[in-house]
């Protein structure tokens, strides 16, 4: 009796368009939010998961069957996914909400996701494993990756700074960032992986893989289509910055620094 073929790996990529970690980030007047009339790119932690994807494909050879990026988000979020198909991704999906819709939560960004998986079940056999940034660097929440491996109830391997996978036996050891150090976790396929900075080092798109990336295909699907809502189930009720730090000061003796600590209001227990 012939063996049956191992079953290739398709990969799954979720990246989000955020403020460019480089800007400056500022509340807006109306002090709802950040000011997002700035410079915006793809979440570092996510640049990091296409990369790794495409390094798995350069690995693994043809045991990668499809890399697939997909991002929630207004029209201008095709950008980021563009940047992911100029990086190494074979096509791409976009769930698409209005300009001037609120950004939406984790969960439900995961029962999206959940849905779009499902629905590749149906339609291109499935997907075996998720890449995701471990947080974005905007809201710093670092929930989306842990809530889908709830929803699907898939094995999850979080911060992961080592990622190497076992096609044949449908294994995946993944090094994690802890406290401690570090801690090895071997893992079944299907699979969600959430990237930390010590993973690699993202590669910059060369302009013929820029140009080639406006020719790959790019699904586009709106949150009703996938039978989720995403309006937001928690109200922010006002943002404000920091206050001011006060500027230091020095002094030249003991009996000195006694003195302002006393004209502050400090004193001792």
């Amino acid at each position: 009796m012939r063996p049956s073929p191992a079953r290739l790996l398709n990969i799954l990529v979720p990246v989000k368009r955020a403020v460019d970690y480089a800007v400056k980030i500022r509340v807006n007047p109306q002090q709802t939010g950040i000011d997002t009339n700035v410079k915006h790119s793809m979440n570092p932690f996510d640049e990091i998961a296409v990369e790794e994807a495409v390094r798995l494909r350069e690995r693994l050879k043809d045991e990668v069957k499809s890399i697939k990026a997909i991002t929630i988000g207004p029209p201008k979020s095709l950008d980021t996914l563009r940047t992911a198909l100029a990086m190494g991704a074979d096509s791409a999906i976009h769930v698409e909400i209005p300009e001037s819709a609120p950004a939406p939560e984790p969960l439900a960004i995961a029962k999206t996701l959940k849905a779009v998986i499902e629905k590749e079940k149906e339609k291109n056999g499935g997907v075996d494993l998720v890449i995701l940034g471990k947080q974005a660097i905007d809201d710093d929440l670092g929930l989306t990756g842990q809530m889908l491996a709830g929803l699907l109830g898939w094995s999850q391997a979080t911060f992961a700074s080592k990622v190497e996978v076992d096609v044949g036996k449908k294994e995946v050891v993944v090094v994690r960032e802890i406290d401690g150090g570090a801690e090895e976790v071997r893992c079944r396929l299907p699979l969600i992986v959430t990237t930390d900075l010590r993973l690699n080092e993202p590669r910059y798109a060369s302009l013929p893989n820029i140009m080639k990336a406006k020719k790959k295909p790019v699904e586009k699907l709106k949150p009703t289509d996938l039978g989720v809502d995403l309006t937001p189930i928690l109200e922010t009720l006002k943002v404000a910055e920091p206050p001011q730090r006060v500027g230091g000061g020095k002094v030249s003796s003991v009996d000195e620094l006694v003195a302002k600590l006393k004209e502050a209001g400090i004193t001792a227990v």
